[in-house]
């Protein structure tokens, strides 16, 4: 059994993890929100504002990650491994940077077109971004109810395969469908990045696996 885990029984716990955490989240919330608006705006003089709405939470993002870490060198009992939540913070930051990324393909490569993937795509960010958020505020209670905590990672796993499926449909549409090489390259890239976000946030899932399973 996990030292830490038997001390944490008899020790009081530092509070300071999960408000971190939760402000995590929220910059996540924040950036998704915000690529939503951009990946359904048809004002091309909006984007730069938009994407500096994103770009704001993932400096937010860098800042807890950094503070989270700070946290982890000053506090002698944790709420769990020192390991998961130092990848909890770097996951999670993952998720906004990957966001920030989406952003930065947009407003460099100006798409002609809005594409039908994006509301696709983003619909199951925007549920898995939920996920995480429901899946912090359960690590809380997870001594009580664990269940609540696999709930979570199971649906965020099952929305990475949803994911999977849109872009497997999506990419052969783009190369079948798509005459202009410039366009389609464009719209192959902002594909990528999406999936990328989709399975950076699985990554968080992943963690709360890992938490699950030696805690639960």
């Amino acid at each position: 059994m996990n030292i830490n885990f038997i001390f944490s029984i008899f020790t009081p716990k530092d509070r300071k993890f999960f408000p971190l955490f939760e402000k995590m989240a929220e910059s996540l919330r924040r950036a998704c929100d915000a690529m939503g608006d951009l990946l359904s705006c048809d004002d091309k003089s909006k984007i730069p504002e938009i994407c500096k709405r994103i770009k704001r939470a993932e400096l937010d993002g860098d800042k807890l990650t950094s503070q989270i870490h700070k946290a982890l060198c000053e506090t002698f009992i944790t709420p769990f491994d020192r390991e998961d939540i130092d990848a909890l913070a770097d996951k999670m930051d993952g998720c906004i940077d990957a966001i920030n990324r989406v952003g930065q393909k947009i407003m460099l490569y100006s798409p002609s077109k809005r594409a039908d993937f994006y509301s696709k795509m983003h619909s199951i960010i925007a549920d898995g971004v939920s996920e995480v958020e429901l899946g912090i505020a359960a690590l809380k209670s997870m001594k009580r109810s664990g269940a609540d905590v696999r709930k979570h990672y199971k649906e965020i796993k099952r929305l990475e395969e949803a994911a999977d499926a849109v872009y497997e449909t999506t990419i052969a549409a783009i190369f079948a469908e798509e005459k202009d090489t410039v366009e389609l390259i464009k719209q192959k890239e902002i594909l990528h990045e999406l999936e990328k976000t989709v399975n950076r946030i699985d990554g968080v899932g992943k963690v709360f696996k890992s938490i699950f399973i030696k805690y639960a």
